[in-house]
């Protein structure tokens, strides 16, 4: 029987997580290690000079041994491999992320962040990710299969599965689209604006994004923009292979 590890970046009381393992749990036997808080936007941040707490966790689901950690998505994923698992997992999942890891984006992503530290530890890993909207139908429809798939398909050292889904109804997804490329584009043009002036001349500013949909044909951008759900594989700083 398979052992797989599951964290994300969203914490561990957040419906994708939930819903990821409920799909690996057909695979194996799962264990989950998740943050006890939001940690979007964490990268690859794990913790050297401070102390880490874990907590077992009543999880939700029968069957399911589950911790919460007071570091980062990566920190759950070495503390489920070097210190919680008798034996190295076979699989690592992180997800399923409330917004999408996609194009310039990957570099800043927990989700990513937890899947390449399983690759770097000798695991087989996979990232998945939705738009950051209600509806889940395909996510649903095509998850269990994917995850099928991309479990017993070769990756290099380094790499991971990286899985988007479109947040449409399944009337509007067109299907999947496989080996997409990473886009150099971005959802937002991002700049700061200022909320407050504060004393000595300091600001406290905060980002204040601007939406746009310009990718290029053939990456994991284009493909979500058009209503598909984007599979690719990524290396460790998200550059197209």
């Amino acid at each position: 029987m398979r052992k797989i590890l599951v964290t994300n970046d969203d914490g561990i009381d957040s419906d994708g997580l939930h819903r990821l393992v409920e799909a690996a749990k057909a695979f194996g036997e799962v264990l989950v290690v998740a943050p006890d808080g939001q940690r979007s936007a964490s990268s690859h941040c794990i913790a050297i000079h401070s102390p880490v707490e874990i907590y077992e966790y009543d999880y939700p689901i029968p069957g399911v041994r589950a911790y919460t950690c007071s570091g980062m998505p990566a920190d759950c994923i070495r503390i489920g491999i070097r210190y919680l698992s008798e034996e190295k997992p076979d699989l690592v999942l992180a997800g399923i992320n409330f917004g999408y890891n996609s194009a310039t984006d990957i570099q800043y992503s927990g989700t990513c962040g937890a899947a390449f530290e399983g690759a770097f530890q000798g695991v087989h890993s996979i990232a998945f990710s939705e738009e950051a909207k209600p509806c889940h139908e395909a996510t649903d429809r095509y998850l269990t299969e994917l995850l099928k798939e991309l479990m017993d398909t070769p990756l290099s050292y380094g790499m991971i599965h990286n899985v988007n889904f479109p947040g449409c109804p399944l009337s509007e997804c067109k299907g999947v689209l496989r080996e997409r490329t990473v886009s150099r584009s971005h959802f937002y043009d991002d700049h700061y604006k200022v909320i407050e002036d504060l004393p000595d001349r300091g600001k406290r500013v905060i980002v204040d994004g601007k939406y746009r949909e310009v990718a290029e044909e053939g990456t994991d951008m284009h493909a979500l923009i058009n209503r598909y759900v984007s599979v690719g594989v990524v290396n460790n700083v998200g550059v197209p292979l």
